[in-house]
């Protein structure tokens, strides 16, 4: 007898448990020691990978690693240091200006709120979340390019863009797990969902949610 698909609430009771399973204690990929160093290793990462930011920030804060210290440095000697990471013009000079705005604004300490961590320079939606998430521990459900990939993959949105993925997989799962799932979809997705090592019909997840999958997922970029 033919395996059926699952149906949406057997397929987010099975991605839970085989997640947490996998990843009981996530641990948050990008080395920081504070709110702060957080805060700017998230801004670094992006189009750049984790493990090229870990690479790079230990450098960064011998020049710096508080905001007080950063907003003294120039533009310059910034970017010499994140030069790796790619976009250091831009991201270079939004880490001396947020550093010289949590000074001037918020005591050189960085706000746990998320719209005013919206509101500093090269902070978007998703590096607030991350922030909020990891570093103040408030539920979040930061959506990256890779998390919005596999949710289209395992049916769980119909990917038109991160912020309604970021909609459907905060009503497809309990509060209390946003963090920690966040995490465990990325290191899924790195070990066994990757962008070109499954297309919806190889890793254990996607074979398990559709059995009767037949041809690749074609998923919608952001």
């Amino acid at each position: 007898m033919t395996e059926k698909n699952l149906l949406k609430a057997e397929r987010v009771a099975y991605i839970l448990e085989e997640l947490q399973a996998r990843y009981p204690n996530p641990p948050i990929p990008l080395a920081h020691k504070d709110p702060y160093t957080l805060l700017v290793a998230v801004l670094l990462s992006a189009q750049c990978t984790d493990e090229r930011v870990n690479k790079v920030t230990p450098a960064l804060w011998q020049l710096a690693d508080n905001p007080f210290d950063m907003a003294k440095k120039s533009v310059e000697d910034i970017q010499n240091i994140i030069r790796p990471c790619g976009l250091s013009p831009q991201k270079s000079k939004a880490i001396k200006t947020l550093s010289e705005i949590l000074v001037a604004d918020y005591d050189g300490i960085v706000p746990e709120d998320m719209e005013a961590l919206e509101t500093l320079p090269g902070v978007g939606h998703k590096t607030a979340g991350v922030v909020m998430a990891q570093a103040f521990g408030v539920p979040s459900f930061p959506v990256d390019t890779h998390i919005h990939r596999l949710a289209q993959r395992w049916g769980l949105t119909n990917g038109r863009n991160v912020a309604q993925t970021e909609k459907d997989l905060k009503r497809l799962f309990p509060k209390a797990c946003w963090n920690d799932l966040h995490l465990q979809i990325i290191y899924y997705g790195r070990d066994f969902c990757t962008a070109r090592g499954c297309d919806g019909t190889v890793c254990p997840i996607c074979t398990t949610c559709y059995p009767n999958r037949k041809k690749p997922k074609l998923v919608k970029k952001p």
